[in-house]
């Protein structure tokens, strides 16, 4: 049981790691890997509870497998907004963007 509380204790470090990175960036890059770590945490949360508390089911493999398939999607959408807004503003800094219409 002490490994599983420190590998939650990791995970909900890199969590708010990922938190405080999405907050308080303004680099649309630095953004988007901040949100994937905080995925990336949840992930280790399922893998966590799944094989310490239910090591007879999948269930919490299987949700990893897809956020994982889910974040690599978001990143793929992400990047290409991200390109486009570079092309339009000549910046990836959010504040810089001051308009939705293009």
């Amino acid at each position: 049981m002490n490994e599983m509380k420190f590998i939650l204790l990791v995970s909900f470090a890199l969590f708010f790691i990922g938190a405080y990175g999405f907050l308080t960036r303004r680099n649309m890059i630095t953004m988007l890997m901040a949100v994937e770590l905080m995925l990336n945490a949840v992930n280790i949360n399922f893998v966590v509870f799944n094989k310490y508390l239910f090591a007879d089911k999948l269930d919490g493999l299987f949700f990893t497998i897809f956020i994982i398939t889910i974040a690599a999607a978001e990143a793929a959408v992400a990047i290409a907004i991200i390109i486009n807004l570079y092309r339009k503003f000549k910046s990836i800094d959010e504040d810089d963007i001051d308009t939705l219409k293009w």
